[in-house]
């Protein structure tokens, strides 16, 4: 089922997937930074930028061959998200994969300025863009 607009009729164990998508909109630069960098550094498209929600929020790299594992131990339910990765252009978009309450959630954005630029206003620092980030993630994703 798919649901618009606000979410408050939501269920406590999906309240993290409207999180996640404020937090992606409300970091989008960043995000697009992040992930251009990472690309960079990884070289090539076998890995993907991932979010871990557990134990605490932190960025992983997502490797293509775990993803089709789990595609296939899913009984191919990951098979759309492994066509989004097919035609992920990093110039382009954002494409990240969140791991959470046992569910994965795809983030999949355009953003302007493109994330190669992202990347240079950012001063191209991965180290301080992980910490920023992991930290806001922290703040959104307080369990009460």
């Amino acid at each position: 089922m798919i649901r618009f607009g606000g979410n408050q009729d939501n269920k406590a164990e999906d309240k993290w997937r409207w999180q996640l998508d404020d937090f992606a909109r409300d970091h989008q630069q960043q995000l697009a930074a992040l992930a251009w960098g990472l690309q960079q550094e990884w070289g090539g498209l076998n890995n993907i930028l991932g979010i871990d929600l557990k134990p605490k929020p932190h960025f992983v790299k997502c490797d293509r061959e775990a993803i089709e594992r789990l595609n296939h131990n899913t009984n191919k339910q990951l098979q759309e998200i492994l066509g989004l990765i097919d035609g992920y252009k990093p110039e382009e978009e954002v494409l990240i994969i969140a791991i959470g309450e046992g569910q994965i959630k795809l983030l999949h954005f355009q953003v302007e300025p493109a994330p190669s630029v992202c990347f240079q206003e950012a001063q191209g620092d991965l180290d301080a863009l992980i910490t920023t980030l992991e930290a806001s993630l922290a703040n959104k994703f307080i369990t009460k």
